[in-house]
């Protein structure tokens, strides 16, 4: 039996955002995002670290987010819109809206989420994990531009 896709795509997590956590470079943000919310619901947390922008990772919090994600009935996800914007590197936003279930009841939390493509790889870029960059230093993504002129304006 093929098991539904997390993300509400329709298609089975095997044809979905199951081939991404297995290693394929999603090849969108929005495929991106929609394999980030699979992986909250599947308690892919290696996953969902490897896939936030690098210079991020080391100031997230592995316990935090296994607990959410496992402590959490998942109830869907509604993708409003993508945006791509061109560029080098291309960045893009990805506005959503998630639901789930916890002790504390059911919550609903919409974002409008900033992600960037580096050497062929798009990750989160979260708002929550402060970067280390002044503006005219080099952007955390390794694009070679100044985070002013790169990532920032994302955040």
């Amino acid at each position: 039996m093929n098991q539904a896709c997390p993300c509400g795509s329709g298609d089975s997590l095997a044809q979905c955002c199951g081939h991404y956590h297995a290693g394929t470079p999603p090849p969108s943000a929005q495929s991106l995002m929609r394999s980030r919310y699979s992986a909250y619901v599947l308690g892919l947390v290696d996953y969902l670290i490897a896939t936030t922008l690098p210079a991020q990772q080391a100031g997230l919090d592995r316990a935090a987010i296994s607990a959410w994600s496992l402590g959490s009935t998942w109830l869907g996800l509604e993708v409003e819109s993508a945006e791509p914007i061109a560029g080098q590197p291309e960045h893009a936003f990805v506005t959503f809206t998630a639901r789930w279930h916890d002790d504390a009841g059911e919550h609903s939390h919409r974002e409008r989420s900033a992600f960037v493509q580096h050497a062929g790889r798009w990750y989160f870029i979260d708002p929550t994990v402060p970067l280390k960059a002044g503006r005219n230093d080099p952007c955390p993504c390794a694009s070679g531009e100044k985070f002013k002129k790169c990532c920032a304006p994302y955040l």
